[in-house]
Order: structure tokens, then C-alpha cells, then sequence
């Protein structure tokens, strides 16, 4: 299956007719009459879809629909359509991360292939959140003290250097290191390093626990 699309716009006619067009394509198509009827009808961040949206809509406009869902946390990409395009707004939504700036009428194939494109990028996203919230859910397990195991190994230092910092023996910090490689599942210190960067533990802005 495709995906889905969601289609904002108040012109009902496009919306009949883009819907039409949409569905002989083989995707799922739910239409939206303004941003507050999606905005009341959250579409869902985990299946894959994009956002389909007029730029000038009675209400919220387009491009204040797409600040709104970005403050809301979705994921979902934004093909822009317009029957009224200018260089200041096109810029201002690609740079918040809009997919594509399409203008009214456009062709089933420029269509078609904006919303493919979108599509790819969103599932691309969709799998590395599903692969970093694998990694998050591995580093819970850890106690705290094997956490803290975790981020001076990454960070470079022997069991000798973080036996001292924490005030145990090399022993300990041995019996903590080899937990903290089987319970994140890896089996060189370059995958834990490799994951403690996708994690965000090596930013130097990142707080110490």
C-alpha cells in the first residue's frame, strides 16, 4: 500500500477531484476542509503518509498549519500546493522542511512524484526513529551505575582510569563493562561508541549524569 495522503484544502471541488486522482493512484486519501479539521483529526506520525496543503486557507494559512505541527511533533511530510505562489513564502516553507512547492494546476505526474518523494523520505525517517527508540529502550535497562560505566568507556577511558572515578576496583568496573556490552547488545567498543553518538551521549553540550 502506498501511504496515505492528507488533503487540506477548503475548495471542495479540488478536493473531490484531487481525492479522485489520488485514490486511481492506489493511495488512501482523507480531505480536510481547513488546518483546525486536521488539526482535530491528528493524522498518525507512524504510518506512512505525507501532507498535501493549500497555502492559503480560511483560518490557519498553510504555512502556520506546518509551525503547528511542528511544535506538535509530527513527522509527516508537506507537499505545498498554491494557486498564488511567491518567492517569500515558498522559501520560508521549505526551509521549516516542507517537501515540495507545487502551483495549482498541476500535472498528475509532477503530483505523483512530489508525494513519492515524500514518501520515501518520510519512511527513511520513520525507520531511524524506530532504530533510535530500539537503542533508547537497550540503554534504559542499564542501572545507573552501569550508565555511568557506559559514558566514561565511550568517552575513552580503561577500567584503572574509571575504577578511580568512581572509587571501586578494576573488578567491578570489569563485571559492569561486560554488562553494559551485553545488555546494548554489542560486541566491540566501536558499536558503543557508534551508539552513544546516534544517542547523543558524546555531544560536549549534553549534560553528565
Amino acid at each position: 500500500m502506498p501511504g496515505y495522503v492528507h488533503v487540506v484544502d477548503d475548495d471542495t471541488s479540488f478536493r473531490t477531484a484531487i481525492e479522485r486522482r489520488l485514490k486511481l493512484a492506489g493511495y488512501d486519501v482523507v480531505t480536510y476542509a481547513s488546518a483546525q479539521d486536521l488539526l482535530d483529526r491528528l493524522p498518525n506520525n507512524h504510518l506512512s503518509g505525507c501532507i498535501l496543503l493549500d497555502v492559503r486557507i480560511p483560518g490557519l494559512s498553510g504555512p502556520e498549519l506546518q509551525s503547528r505541527l511542528i511544535e506538535l511533533g509530527s513527522t509527516l511530510p508537506i507537499v505545498f500546493l498554491t494557486g498564488h505562489a511567491d518567492t517569500a513564502t515558498t522559501v520560508k516553507a521549505i526551509k521549516a522542511g516542507a517537501e515540495d512547492f507545487l502551483t495549482k494546476p498541476v500535472a498528475s505526474e509532477l503530483l505523483i512524484d512530489a508525494i513519492e518523494r515524500a514518501m520515501a523520505r518520510q519512511t527513511v525517517a520513520l525507520s531511524q526513529r524506530r532504530k533510535l527508540d530500539t537503542l533508547h529502550a537497550l540503554v534504559s535497562t542499564l542501572t545507573p551505575r552501569e550508565h555511568q560505566v557506559f559514558e566514561l568507556i565511550v568517552r575513552g577511558k580503561i577500567n584503572k582510569q574509571i575504577a578511580y572515578e568512581l572509587g571501586t576496583t578494576e573488578r567491578t568496573v570489569k563485571a559492569h563493562r561486560h554488562q553494559v556490552m551485553e545488555k546494548m547488545q554489542v560486541q566491540s567498543l566501536a558499536e558503543l561508541v557508534s551508539i552513544a553518538e546516534r544517542l547523543g551521549v558524546l555531544d560536549p553540550a549534553a549534560p553528565r549524569r
